[in-house]
Formats: C-alpha cells, sequence, structure tokens
C-alpha cells in the first residue's frame, strides 16, 4: 500500500512538471517563472499529500491541502524571481547575461572587462553594473548569493583555481562594499573546471572566462 501510494504520487508530481513545461513556454511572458513555480509547486505537494494520506478521504485532503500550500510557496519564489529579473535587466548594462531558471538568477560577467590578464585587480569597467546587482540584491533581501569564478586552460590548474577564486572574492568585495550582507554571499573559485564552451579556440576561451553570480531565494 504504502509502495502503490508513493509511485502514484511521484507519477502525478512528473505529470504536473511535465505540464509545466508544456503550458508555460512564451518567453516573452513576465509571469512565466511564477507561473511554472506554482504548478510544480502544486503537484509537489500533491504528491506529498497523497503519500501521507493512509486512506482514500485523507489522500483527497492530503492532496488538496498539499497543493494549495505547494502551489502558493512555488508562485511566491517565482514571483519574486521575476520581479528582480525585471529589475536587473533594467539596471545593468548589455555585457551581463542574465536567466532566470525559475528557482534561481544566473547573472554572467565576462572576466575579460572585469579584470586585465592574469589579474585579480577589478577594472572600472562594469563597476556601475555591480553596484546596480548589489542594490537589486538590497532590494531582496531574502536570497542567497554564489559568486563564481572561472577561467579558460591556459596556464596551469593550480594557477587558474588560485586567480578564478581571488577574483569571485573580489567580485564579493564590491557587493559587499555596496550594502549586500557578507552572511548572504559565497566566493568560490572553480577554476577551468566548468567550462561552458570549447578551450580550443579564443571565442571558446573568451566565454569561459567569466563570473556566475547565482541568486537563490532562502523558501
Amino acid at each position: 500500500m504504502i509502495l502503490s501510494k508513493m509511485t502514484f504520487a511521484v507519477a502525478l508530481s512528473g505529470v504536473l512538471v511535465l505540464s509545466a513545461c508544456d503550458t508555460v513556454t512564451d518567453p516573452n511572458n513576465p509571469n512565466r517563472n511564477a507561473q511554472t513555480a506554482a504548478i510544480v509547486g502544486a503537484g509537489l505537494g500533491a504528491a506529498v499529500g497523497i503519500a501521507r494520506g493512509d486512506s482514500a478521504g485523507e489522500r483527497n485532503r492530503g492532496a488538496v491541502l498539499g497543493a494549495l500550500v505547494g502551489a502558493g510557496l512555488g508562485a511566491g519564489v517565482g514571483t519574486l524571481l521575476d520581479r528582480q529579473e525585471a529589475e536587473l535587466r533594467q539596471q545593468m548594462g548589455s555585457n551581463a547575461q542574465i536567466v532566470n531558471t525559475g528557482s534561481q538568477l544566473i547573472v554572467t560577467l565576462p572576466q575579460d572587462i572585469l579584470f586585465d590578464t592574469g589579474s585579480a585587480a577589478l577594472s572600472g569597467g562594469l563597476r556601475s553594473d555591480l553596484n546596480a546587482l548589489a542594490a537589486s540584491m538590497n532590494n531582496f533581501p531574502n536570497s542567497t548569493v554564489n559568486v563564481i569564478g572561472h577561467t579558460d586552460s591556459d596556464g596551469t590548474a593550480a594557477f587558474n583555481q588560485d586567480l578564478s577564486a581571488r577574483r569571485a572574492q573580489a567580485v564579493s568585495s564590491v557587493l559587499i562594499q555596496s550594502g549586500v550582507s557578507a552572511n548572504r554571499i559565497r566566493s568560490i573559485g572553480r577554476g577551468e573546471d566548468a567550462p561552458i564552451a570549447s578551450n580550443l579556440n579564443a571565442e571558446g576561451k573568451r566565454q569561459n572566462r567569466r563570473v556566475e553570480i547565482t541568486i537563490t531565494p532562502n523558501g
């Protein structure tokens, strides 16, 4: 009985997650992530409610209550991310790439503008963007921020790891100086371990040299 309830619950959550992907697909919809999060939250909440019920009546009540709670929590997170994404797109320059995954924002900045070759000292190129990013973080304070440095494969792995860590720390320091609580920020160096393009050509290397700032709501 427990296994069958869990199997049905997992199947239901999977169906609703797929429904979210199929029904909320318009990239021009400013509320797409809130709607997706609500659907997914409802599905997962309903699945939990079903799995915890020992009778048909309890499973039905659990599904309804779980769906309502899950939808509310999911929509809340999605709405906040949609609002912050819109604010960042308005305030940050065209050099910043902003991706809203529905559960977090990923802001990518090219290291070639942030730093000189081989240096962890910030240049003036994107300081205004970092200040705008910090202001948005302060407007939406209930989140955790990871600042992740990446390099291409030129040089030794040890040098790239150290350089990426120092560059991530430099960006984190600007955000903290701009008023973002240090307790919210974690600085991470990934070196050459997470490329997004080929390191066999100049364009690919340029894309791999980057700093990613992930903003994840706390709940």
